[in-house]
């Protein structure tokens, strides 16, 4: 729903008027919290509040007489529908990205204003650039901005941490700060600073519920090269067993204590390792004087290549979702041509089957219940008190997942309610296409989400047709369901190694008429040798198991070896999963996964 233009009008007048104040000609608000998350805690929602945009990424920049947002491709319908564009203009990020506007709408001694806690090193670096080019300068504020003029902001969460026990995590944290102890030494430095609550969450074995969705703990860490850590956090925050748990590796420390011990590494003229693209400029600033190494936080890898236990969690866990998943198709194919069902209550039975698991603890982001031409939204949310009802012959999109302590799962299906048209059967095989050759294709050491990106996307050429987001992204052990850094997409540039999980999900989207998405997660598998071969090649291990809808296929535009693939599939989905049904909705599955060929 479109913001309140009349809210918008005032708040940005008192932004506006806090620029003046501050002797700024411009003010950057990111979605981003200090922390750099995709899901942030209600206070730190201040480009919702300003503008409006309630997606999971976008920045603003407001001057004293212009207003801008940008949204990459995930968003450029929402934006629209949710930002009043009289007053802010929405920018794509990608062909009009923020450096650009910068560069073209700053003017000589004009001083761009921004939170140093909420811009990242790198970013800080790019925008600095783009006002030098026009004479102008950026200039970090001591003061959120949003947050002075923000009477009602809500307070900051503070729910208590929990430890992730050893049998989900694999190693222990004595074992995990013993790896960036030589990795540290490797790179030369005497410490890191740890700014990714994933990283910080992981490598402590803690996990926490600030957030929605993301079990991330909001704290910032130092690891030393001697195996020791610091967390910056408030201590009322860590029962007991926590405390217990962190006693003989890591020392607790207050939040504001964290400025002070950055400063202290700078006096010592140590040498730092951060990670330009997660610290925060403030973190640089304060380590002036210190010897700065930057470089990708020495817990992402690790992190990104899962051990066996976080493997066979993952197993589990996504076993467990796809039983939930598939008793929703069934029940969705039985209710949905009734004609009761809104987008909203569909959403909320697919919860409450997760729910019956008995160990779900949150779903992994809010999920995506969108039909006829809402599902041509890739990023869709629903609002229970305006929303579609799901008709007959439309699609049905439900892209969603859950947080389990063993695993995070992410699954897109795409149904048709009634009878499809040939344009929906050609659109969806053709995404089915993508999705079967990134299922099954063999690669060697050192290829990237990039080198396999067209895979997913090759049908559609040929039709003249694509999708504007990624194929594919990390998904982390009971952490983020967006993780770093390997990714499948255009830009992909991060070689996939063996134990990494990543989405498979290519799309198609018409806009105002129907979108189409078929998600499943895989594992990059260890190389190995191919007959009659020259060198070990690694491939994907398919993780998520659900039917595939058979009435929007068009078994005409697959080949030979797709049809093989597609009715394995569904043969290791009837056995796995449909074991584990019983009366009508057994019988559901066994015609869901029936042979095509």
């Amino acid at each position: 729903m479109k913001a309140n233009a009349s809210n918008t009008t005032a708040r940005l007048a008192l932004l506006r008027v806090m620029l003046k104040k501050h002797k700024l000609s411009g003010y950057i608000v990111p979605r981003q919290d200090e922390f750099q998350g995709e899901y942030v805690a209600n206070y730190a929602e201040r480009l919702n509040w300003l503008t409006g945009f309630a997606g999971s990424w976008g920045m603003a920049i407001i001057t004293l007489k212009k207003a801008a947002i940008f949204v990459d491709g995930r968003y450029t319908v929402q934006v629209r529908e949710q930002v009043d564009t009289k007053l802010i203009a929405p920018q794509h990020l990608v062909d009009e990205p923020p450096t650009s506007w910068i560069a073209e709408n700053l003017k000589k001694g004009d001083r761009l204003g921004f939170d140093p806690w909420l811009i990242t090193t790198g970013e800080a670096k790019r925008f600095a650039a783009a006002c030098e080019k026009r004479g102008a300068k950026l200039v970090p504020v001591s003061k959120n901005l949003i947050d002075e003029i923000w009477q009602d902001q809500p307070a900051r969460p503070s729910n208590p941490l929990s430890v992730q026990p050893l049998q989900f995590a694999g190693r222990n944290v004595k074992d995990k700060l013993a790896d960036m102890s030589l990795t540290l030494t490797k790179a030369g430095a005497d410490a890191a600073v740890l700014a990714e609550p994933s990283s910080v969450s992981w490598v402590l074995n803690i996990r926490g519920g600030d957030v929605p969705f993301t079990p991330v703990v909001l704290a910032y860490a130092i690891i030393h090269k001697k195996g020791k850590a610091e967390l910056f956090i408030d201590k009322n925050k860590l029962p007991e067993d926590v405390q217990a748990h962190l006693k003989s590796t890591t020392t607790v420390r207050k939040p504001d204590e964290f400025d002070v011990a950055l400063k202290s590494l700078a006096r010592k003229k140590s040498k730092v390792l951060i990670d330009a693209g997660s610290a925060p400029e403030r973190v640089r600033t304060a380590l002036k004087g210190a010897e700065i190494k930057e470089a990708m936080d020495p817990c992402t890898m690790p992190k990104a290549c899962k051990n066996p236990s976080e493997l066979n969690g993952a197993r589990a866990a996504q076993l467990r979702d796809g039983v939930a998943l598939s008793r929703y198709l069934h029940w969705l194919s039985v209710e949905a041509q009734k004609g009761h069902l809104t987008e909203a209550t569909a959403a909320e039975r697919l919860t409450a089957l997760r729910k019956d698991t008995g160990v779900l603890l949150d779903l992994s982001f809010s999920t995506i219940s969108a039909s006829g031409p809402n599902a041509a939204i890739p990023h869709y949310h629903v609002d229970p008190n305006n929303c579609r009802a799901i008709n007959n012959n439309e699609i049905y999109l439900i892209d969603s997942g859950g947080q389990y302590q063993d695993g995070t799962t992410d699954v897109t299906r795409t149904v048709i309610i009634g009878q499809p048209t040939d344009e929906m059967k050609d659109r969806f095989t053709r995404v089915l296409k993508g999705m079967i050759a990134i299922s099954t294709i063999c690669f060697p050491k050192g290829t990237t989400g990039g080198h396999i990106d067209v895979l997913a996307r090759a049908a559609l050429w040929k039709a003249g047709l694509d999708f504007d987001h990624g194929t594919g992204h990390g998904v982390g052990s009971y952490l983020s369901v967006h993780e770093g850094p390997a990714r499948i997409s255009k830009a992909g540039n991060v070689a996939l190694q063996p134990g990494m999980i990543l989405s498979n999900e290519p799309g198609y989207y018409k806009a105002g008429h129907f979108g189409i998405r078929i998600e499943n997660l895989l594992i990059v598998k260890e190389p190995s040798d191919i007959k009659g071969g020259e060198r070990p090649m690694l491939s994907f291990e398919t993780l998520t198991f659900a039917p595939i809808d058979r009435n929007l296929i068009d078994t005409k535009l697959l080949t030979r070896e797709e049809l093989q693939w597609l009715d394995t599939y569904h043969a290791k989905v009837f056995k796995d999963i449909g074991s584990q049904m019983d009366g009508a909705s057994a019988e559901w599955m066994k015609q869901a996964c029936a042979p095509l060929n």
